[in-house]
């Protein structure tokens, strides 16, 4: 009986044992990975796309019929102005959950997992980001969408359109590292959204997506102006208005890079260190 069950083992050993170790998994394949699972968290959890797709509509509803004639003189002149930028407001309000489903993951233990895998560092959060995309690609198009049905019409074309959604997803990628380090930082995910809100209110309403600064008092004028916000939606008004400059794209372009210079090292290092 003894030596059977030498025997028995001795066969398992060899049939779990691994003789040649498997590659270890791309820098881009592991991200790519990342970030399907983000998508998958939508498939088995359709809810979170409830605001991505009534945010845009209640927000153009509201501020199209309750302030357009009173600021423009009528809707439709109001909607020409105001789509872009409730288009890039919409975009960074859901932005602000990338921090809150990261705080929900840490919560859970499922961020310890990762960090124990032999995979490159920045996979998990760099592919979540990702992931968000596709949120902000939602959001953007239900809020043409409702934008067409309304009245409002692109002069800048089909090409005009897809470069200002190109250009608000680079921006929004940049920001949602702020939002990140918040994730990594505060203690539960209420707590994220809520500070997360307090940066992101002053950057939307003190910005020039609901009125033109020239009408606003000398000293808001320049805070509005040195809004980086302000300058997204000149650039995606622009685009879309078929009056888009070069100038306009690159500070945008520039500002992305430099939030994502600074945030995303500062992001990996919490990372890193947190217990």
């Amino acid at each position: 009986m003894r030596s059977l069950d030498i025997g028995s083992n001795t066969a398992l050993r060899e049939a779990v044992a691994v003789t040649d170790r498997p590659d270890r998994a791309s820098a881009v394949s592991t991200t790519l990975t990342f970030a399907h699972r983000a998508l998958l968290k939508i498939k088995h959890v359709p809810e979170q796309l409830f605001d991505v797709t009534l945010t845009p509509v209640i927000f153009t509803l509201m501020f199209t019929y309750l302030f357009g004639g009173a600021i423009a003189g009528d809707t439709r002149t109001y909607l020409q102005f105001l789509l872009p930028g409730i288009m890039v407001q919409t975009v960074l309000v859901v932005s602000v959950y990338t921090g809150f489903t990261l705080n929900t993951d840490i919560t859970k233990g499922v961020f310890d997992r990762f960090r124990s895998l032999p995979i490159w560092r920045p996979a998990p959060i760099v592919g979540a980001l990702l992931g968000d995309t596709v949120r902000y690609t939602i959001a953007s198009c239900v809020t043409l969408v409702l934008g067409l049905l309304l009245g409002y019409r692109p002069q800048g074309g089909a090409t005009g359109v897809v470069l200002a959604l190109l250009l608000l997803l680079v921006f929004a990628f940049s920001l949602s590292w702020i939002f990140t380090i918040l994730g990594l930082l505060m203690r539960s995910p209420n707590a994220v959204m809520g500070v997360s809100m307090l940066v992101l209110m002053p950057l939307t309403f003190a910005s020039n997506i609901f009125v033109d600064p020239r009408t606003m008092p000398s000293v808001l004028q320049t805070v509005v102006e040195l809004n980086p916000v302000s300058h997204l939606v000149t650039a995606v008004r622009g685009l879309m208005g078929g009056g888009g400059t070069f100038s306009d794209v690159a500070w945008v372009l520039v500002a992305s890079a430099v939030l994502t210079a600074v945030f995303a090292p500062i992001t990996m290092r919490i990372y890193r260190t947190r217990s």
